[in-house]
């Protein structure tokens, strides 16, 4: 029908026929290229082109100091029995409170407080808030910049072996740390980290792990810290003391717990290499899948992540362009 419309337009004149053909081939190059702002399927147009269709929304971040650091030595010795040692790190000095056998119900209830009753800036505070909803407490004086171990461990005349099946009512531990000296609590924003740590017993055999951190503000929030997931590097090798039954037995445990995976997957040997180049430095995180893999360079043309394939919502960069310059300028 098409051809037969375009011969008779020719026989009726041949200069108006080549400028309705003319007219259609540039109004298609235009559809093609996006001169007119509609959306084309994406495979019609280069990479450069793309970016601009499918920007991702940068995230403004505001950066805070964190005085308190907190990890587990030796995890793979850690039991209800024996006992667990944490490793703290904090920028001021501290008191570290140890709550054995807390209640679920009453720490996210406490935590709720400090949003809108009052600042849980101290353990006493904490203690108020959880209606003294714990088994055993233990409190420990940190000095700044100490690193030192603590030995906590349930005493024997509790006659704890485990905290009942899965779903749970009680954490195995909770462990509060909060700025020793008042006037600290005037120069951070974070007063205080609430860390949940499961600690393997009789019962529920998964090893033990932080299974979660929530940093405490003046404001009056409460902030899950969440771990950034760096590009693997390829000479990473894997650690001898883990197996794959042991492994597919915790992710069997975590499963039958709720949890999932990647929440509490362990950290691993990383790469500061550009997954995509190979030749910048990873300098920005992808949200929701917190994976960090991008240059500053390759970030803008993707709004998949590279790793996982998730569709990108929000990233935000690790330093700023200022703060790139300065660490140039110190290894020159």
């Amino acid at each position: 029908m098409a051809a037969v419309f375009l011969v008779t337009l020719y026989e009726y004149s041949p200069l108006f026929y080549i400028a309705v053909v003319f007219t259609c081939f540039v109004v298609t190059t235009g559809l093609v290229l996006g001169w007119f702002g509609w959306d084309v399927p994406v495979i019609l147009r280069n990479s450069e082109e793309t970016q601009f269709k499918t920007r991702v929304f940068k995230k403004q971040m505001r950066q805070v100091k964190n005085p308190f650091g907190l990890e587990i030595a030796n995890p793979s010795s850690a039991s209800i029995s024996t006992g667990i040692t944490l490793t703290t790190d904090c920028l001021e000095d501290s008191l570290l409170t140890c709550y054995w056998g807390c209640s679920v119900q009453k720490l996210y209830e406490a935590l709720q407080k400090h949003v809108y009753c009052f600042r849980i800036s101290t353990p006493q505070t904490l203690e108020d808030a959880l209606y003294s909803e714990y088994l055993h407490r233990e409190q420990y004086f940190i000095k700044k910049d100490s690193k030192e171990e603590i030995y906590c461990q349930l005493p024997k005349d509790t006659n704890i072996e485990d905290f009942g099946t899965v779903p749970r009512s009680r954490y195995p531990l909770v462990a509060l740390l909060t700025l020793a000296d008042e006037d600290d609590r005037e120069i951070y924003d974070i007063i205080s980290m609430v860390s949940v740590i499961h600690i393997p017993d009789k019962t529920y055999k998964l090893s033990c792990r932080i299974l979660c951190q929530y940093l405490l503000p003046t404001q009056g929030q409460f902030h899950d810290l969440k771990q950034l997931f760096m590009s693997a590097n390829n000479n990473a090798t894997p650690s001898s003391n883990s197996s794959p039954e042991g492994e597919s037995a915790d992710r069997s445990l975590l499963e039958k717990a709720g949890l999932s995976e990647s929440e509490v997957e362990p950290p691993e040997e990383s790469s500061k290499d550009c997954v995509v180049c190979q030749n910048g430095t990873v300098n920005w995180v992808l949200l929701p899948c917190r994976h960090t893999c991008l240059c500053d360079g390759c970030v803008r043309y993707f709004h998949r992540c590279p790793m996982c394939r998730q569709f990108v919502q929000e990233s935000f960069a690790l330093r700023s362009q200022k703060e790139q310059d300065k660490d140039k300028l110190k290894t020159l």
